[in-house]
């Protein structure tokens, strides 16, 4: 079998959960993974000890826990420090619910990551739809398989790393070559480019490949072609600024009730929840679903249903044009529409340390735990934040990193982090969690993070300096409102988020039209509409944000109805002057 071929492992004493596991993965998977079968736990750590050791990449392992085999439990935990990036999968039968308690909390603590049905009949496709699903986020996360786009850049360039942090996210295939590697060099070659500008971006899906040289975001948007500009005369019923979750979720509703939609993104869909490895307490989603792939699914799903997209261009400007409002783009296209719905979503607030802004790119990171997670492979790592993002990320860079230290700067982390998460956090073994601690410093060596200075407050105040190894630091913490291109007029709280409905202040000049109070997620600004994190108020989940996509949709209805489109001008009347016709008279 060829070295580079995947493994997926099974192992327990139930010699029939074992034949049935065995001989479906190899029906449907044989060609494409090597599927090993172990008798039992101990010839399983040994298997996976001998596969860490030759270097093997491991998918997917999977034990069970049933009246047959009741150690499948314990056998994936430890199986975990063998191969931390594997998927790990607990097979149950049908029938057994003693076992669920069990089961489910083994999972809440890490032990597994999904529940698997064991199959009872061929070509079972709920069970094979967990392996598929497995085997995709696996594939995601290690960034293999098919190259749609070729990048050739410096290790350590903010660029380079903003490049492919963003095609990742908006899951497109990307492979990347240090600049001086093997494959780099062969493909300069290949493309008679002695002296490039780095990065180098090579688009391999195209007939001839196209390439560009350090491009900008607007070059790199018209190369793929995919989204374009719509025509100057098109009155768009609704423009989308963002496409986050709840931006995603007005575009499917919007454009299935047939109103006509644009969503203007400057970065990648999925906003910050598309940067989470796995979100578990999304609704539907049992087993978990990466935030990548739930944005993917959600722009496709409007995508399908009419929606327009313009990608990689920011929103610069909003202003009135009559009974329309103009949003200007930063390619210099100008998007006239009746209503507005900021999606915009919040970026994470800077640390603002001169030594880290500094490298940024070259260890240290603001999000993007998705993408840079391989390289921390073997090293220590540091988080900062105490939300669900700091926690998913923790849990993702753990897979790689040797070991992974979460700074919170609070005492305790209940107030901002959900359960399942605290949970998972405590129960893995290379992580540790530090209260009540920020970071003041950095060193670096040869232009690359090396360690962090900390200070932690301990008993009774005192506060204590020391510097900790960290080749990695992935910053999540705070939000800043992405408000800035709307009018000063947009009224907002303190912290610059929008305030909507009966939040709003109604003694400002402005701040409601004459003839009606707002609506619940309507701005300041008749027609404006607020939803998602950029919202005053909002609660910082991912279902919720949808829940606002969807409900602001109704309240989009609500408006086009008592404010109709201007009719067009009369045609001018051509019936001036009769037309001559062989002895006829006729008028038009």
């Amino acid at each position: 079998m060829d070295d580079s071929v995947p493994i997926m492992l099974i192992a327990t004493p139930d010699p029939a959960s074992r034949r049935i596991l065995e001989d479906e993965l190899r029906r449907r998977y044989g060609a494409d993974y090597e599927v090993v079968a172990c008798a039992g736990h101990a010839h399983g750590r040994a298997v996976l000890e001998g596969l860490r050791h030759w270097n093997r990449q491991v998918a997917l392992i999977l034990g069970c826990y049933g009246p047959a085999d009741r150690g499948g439990l314990d056998f994936l935990r430890r199986a975990y420090g063998f191969h931390p990036a594997a998927k790990r999968g607990v097979v149950v039968t049908w029938g057994d619910f003693e076992s669920a308690p069990t089961v489910f909390q083994a999972i809440a603590q890490g032990y597994a990551e999904l529940l698997i049905i064991r199959p009872e009949r061929p070509r079972d496709e709920e069970f094979h739809g967990a392996i598929t699903d497995a085997l995709d986020d696996w594939h995601l996360a290690q960034g293999v398989g098919f190259e749609a786009v070729r990048l050739i850049g410096q290790v350590g360039d903010e660029r380079t790393h903003v490049l492919r942090d963003s095609l990742s996210r908006n899951h497109i295939p990307v492979g990347f070559h240090p600049v001086g590697s093997e494959t780099a060099q062969r493909t300069l070659e290949n493309l008679g480019l002695r002296d490039p500008v780095l990065p180098v971006m090579v688009l391999q899906f195209t007939a001839a490949p196209i390439v560009l040289e350090n491009p900008s975001d607007l070059e790199i948007a018209e190369a793929f072609g995919v989204t374009r500009p719509p025509p100057a005369d098109k009155i768009f019923d609704v423009v989308v600024v963002g496409a986050g979750p709840s931006g995603l979720a007005t575009a499917v509703y919007a454009s299935s009730e047939g109103l006509s939609t644009m969503v203007v993104e400057g970065e990648a869909v999925g906003g910050q929840a598309g940067t989470s490895s796995l979100i578990r307490n999304y609704p539907g989603f049992s087993r978990g679903v990466s935030g990548a792939h739930l944005a993917f699914r959600s722009f496709h799903q409007a995508w399908t249903l009419g929606t327009d997209f313009l990608f990689l261009r920011k929103v610069e400007k909003l202003s009135v044009d009559g009974a329309l409002y103009r949003v200007s783009i930063s390619d210099g296209t100008v998007v006239r529409c009746r209503t507005v719905v900021v999606a915009t979503g919040v970026d994470y607030r800077r640390l603002g340390i001169p030594q880290l802004e500094n490298l940024v790119g070259r260890g240290v990171f603001y999000g993007a735990t998705v993408s840079e997670a391989p390289s921390m492979t073997g090293k220590h790592v540091c988080v900062v934040g105490g939300g669900n993002s700091a926690g998913q990320a923790v849990l993702h860079l753990a897979k790689y990193a040797k070991k992974v230290t979460l700074l919170v700067r609070g005492p305790t982390l209940s107030a901002s982090m959900s359960e399942y998460l605290i949970s998972q956090l405590e129960a893995t073994r290379n992580v540790a969690i530090r209260y009540g601690t920020s970071i003041v410093g950095a060193r670096d060596q040869d232009g690359f993070l090396a360690s962090l200075k900390v200070a932690a407050t301990g008993a009774g105040g005192a506060t204590s300096t020391e510097e900790t190894e960290a080749a990695g630091l992935f910053v999540l913490i705070g939000s800043m409102p992405r408000t800035s291109w709307l009018p000063d007029t947009v009224e907002r709280d303190q912290a610059g988020f929008l305030r909507t409905g009966t939040s709003l202040d109604n003694s400002k000049a402005g701040a409601t039209t004459p003839d009606r109070q707002p609506l619940a997620l309507e701005t300041s600004m008749p027609g404006v509409f607020a939803i998602g994190d950029v919202r005053a108020g909002s609660i910082k989940r991912v279902a919720t944000a949808v829940g606002d996509g969807a409900t602001v949709v109704s309240m989009l209805h609500a408006y086009l109805a008592g404010h109709p489109l201007p009719a067009p001008p009369a045609a001018p009347s051509v019936a001036a002057a009769p037309e001559e016709h062989s002895g006829d008279v006729r008028y038009n």
